[in-house]
């Protein structure tokens, strides 16, 4: 039998409707949300993802402040853009577009959000404050993956996670997350990435199984156990002439042959992706509402 196939999309739309009503809500304190936006340079996957942010930013009722740099813009001129929106009352929320060109430090511009601000999760304060379960914006995309899991039932306590990939994006924080004494946490979480001998061995352990390891076809159906739930955070561009781009978007799973090995499986599209922006939008919502 094939596994049931998340609704990503639909798991976002009722993330941002219950968000709207706390938007609402702060609006009536004559207060409204505001996401400061820095994105250097054109690269058309981060440009995608920012267009993608102000229309979310719009249809939820979040004001949106977005400066897009030429690429040659220097460092200072992107601490000090940080800076301001750091000091501008507006603005709950900031996010500096990554990856950043190459002669600009993405730690540096980081560091440079103050952790209060910091709704994308990649502040070191924030990174210490999740390691140790505080109460900390939590990184969107792993936070989007918890929400997955939550939202589809699927039972985390005692279970064994295998997470496949070890990014300071989506790797560790979600290893990080799941293992937490906490409500949608509480698992044993073991992490595989490229110095794993025999990876298959880890993940047909798993039941349940995050792969984000940035390389199409990384899990095949051999390595999935029978009735696993298998959550793929990978995006992929593969040639497809068949296609007017030229390429086509795939995960990180061998996906038409391990929904017959899984219980439950996210897509592709369709799955994680919708997640990173709504989780945005709540920690920006959450920002409002803590009076930063």
């Amino acid at each position: 039998m094939s596994a049931m196939i998340i609704d990503g999309k639909q798991i976002a739309k009722d993330i941002r409707e219950e968000l709207k009503q706390k938007i609402v809500a702060l609006k009536a304190r004559g207060i409204r949300p505001g996401l400061g936006v820095i994105l250097v340079g054109d690269d058309p996957a981060s440009t995608s993802y920012v267009t993608a942010k102000e229309k979310a930013c719009e249809e939820a009722g979040i004001f949106s402040d977005d400066h897009r740099l030429p690429a040659d813009a220097s460092q200072a001129d992107v601490i000090e853009l940080i800076q301001r929106m750091n000091e501008d009352p507006r603005i709950n929320g900031i996010l500096v577009q990554l990856p950043l060109p190459r002669h600009i430090s993405e730690s540096a511009a980081l560091r440079a959000v103050i952790p209060e601000k910091d709704v994308d999760g990649f502040h070191p304060v924030n990174v210490g404050k999740m390691v140790l379960g505080e109460k900390c914006f939590l990184p969107c995309t792993p936070h989007g993956v918890l929400q997955i899991l939550a939202r589809s039932g699927v039972k985390t306590a005692g279970s064994h996670v295998v997470v496949v990939g070890r990014s300071n994006i989506v790797g560790k924080p979600v290893a990080n997350m799941l293992l937490q004494k906490k409500e949608n946490a509480n698992a044993t979480v073991t992490i595989c990435h490229t110095g794993t001998r025999d990876m298959a061995y880890f993940t047909r352990q798993a039941d349940i199984l995050i792969v984000a390891a940035g390389r199409p076809n990384t899990v095949t159906a051999d390595m999935v156990k029978t009735g696993a739930a298998v959550i793929d955070v990978g995006v992929n561009r593969i040639p497809d002439a068949g296609k007017k781009a030229g390429f086509r978007l795939v995960g990180d799973v061998d996906f038409e042959a391990v929904k017959e090995q899984a219980s439950i499986i996210s897509p592709h599209p369709g799955g994680v992706g919708r997640l990173t922006i709504t989780m945005l939008l709540v920690n920006t919502v959450e920002s409002a509402a803590s009076g930063i």
